[in-house]
């Protein structure tokens, strides 16, 4: 499958350790989020992969006004 210039490109897949790194959180947590179907992972072999979107997706709905 080849994408084409412009369109939609081929989505980024992190491992759990560089998701927990981007958020700033332990591997165990990310793993929980996996487990408790929180934030979308596909599983390769033994592990698991994330999309940044699904990252990204995640964090944005995890906002929430403090004050």
């Amino acid at each position: 499958m080849t994408s084409s210039p412009g369109g939609l490109s081929d989505p980024k897949f992190l491992t759990i350790a560089e998701v927990a790194a981007v958020m700033r959180v332990s591997k165990m947590t990310v793993y929980r989020l996996v487990h408790g179907g929180e934030l979308p992972a596909v599983r390769v072999g033994r592990s698991f992969r994330v999309t940044e979107d699904a990252v990204d997706d995640y964090l944005r709905k995890s906002f929430y006004d403090a004050g």
